[in-house]
């Protein structure tokens, strides 16, 4: 009896050491991100691996997967209609809400209930957290650590600062991470000195960028993106930046 007692509490103290030190090494990532610009994301380092993945099965390099692209491009150098129209596009309670949308989340559940398709509910915030972070899936445990970095996320780093980080990390094209790679591919210009049509159309392809393209829209795209302006519109235009700034 004694042996198995000393058995389980060594290891619940191996365990309970793990999980400190786990969330030592989550906050110090964090808050060292609010400072550092991240290098790369676990989204971007998941393509690089399923891109020399497919390349070594083929006998070559798959150069769309494994030669991501992407450069970090500063908030001052990105265009205020380019921050606004991924506010309108994906989150438009970003200013106000502490990391999650709580609306969103019950017509989300209300969705399941009727068997309808659900709609997305991830906040910008959830975003940063799970494309720098995590992996794509719908695991509860996936879920639990989205949730847990996003509190972090809202705690450490100023309402800039994550949509900032979102506008760098985002795929916005087939390895194309960041306002500033897809600027210059689609439209040969700079992320300053892109317009409200031009940032809309990009994040019109934000909810799949593999599948829907800002070279090529299709009717859905366009739709999308005339929606998005008139959401930026409806949010009363740059002004509505101010609350981030």
């Amino acid at each position: 009896m004694t042996a198995t007692r000393s058995w389980s509490s060594r290891l619940l103290r191996f365990v309970g050491g793990l999980l400190l030190g786990g969330i030592l090494l989550s906050v110090g990532a964090v808050a060292l991100l609010r400072w550092i610009d991240p290098p790369t994301s676990a989204f971007m380092l998941r393509e690089r691996w399923i891109g020399s993945d497919a390349g070594d099965r083929a006998g070559k390099r798959k150069p769309n997967a494994a030669e991501l692209r992407q450069r970090w491009t500063d908030w001052e150098e990105i265009s205020p209609a380019m921050k606004l129209a991924v506010i309108a596009a994906e989150d438009q309670t970003f200013p106000a809400h502490y990391g999650f949308d709580f609306k969103s989340i019950s017509d989300a559940l209300a969705d399941i209930e009727r068997g309808r398709r659900v709609r997305g509910a991830s906040t910008i915030t959830q975003q940063v957290a799970k494309n720098l972070f995590l992996w794509p899936g719908q695991s509860w445990v996936r879920k639990g650590l989205e949730a847990y970095l996003t509190v972090l996320i809202e705690t450490l780093w100023p309402k800039r600062r994550i949509l900032e980080v979102y506008l760098n990390v985002a795929e916005l094209g087939p390895g194309l991470f960041g306002v500033g790679i897809a600027a210059e591919r689609y439209f040969h210009k700079s992320a300053a000195r892109l317009n409200a049509p031009e940032a809309a159309l990009l994040a019109a392809v934000l909810p799949n960028p593999k599948r829907l393209h800002a070279d090529a829209p299709s009717h859905y795209v366009r739709s999308r993106q005339q929606w998005i302006m008139g959401q930026m519109r409806a949010l009363g235009g740059n002004a509505a930046l101010r609350e981030i700034e």
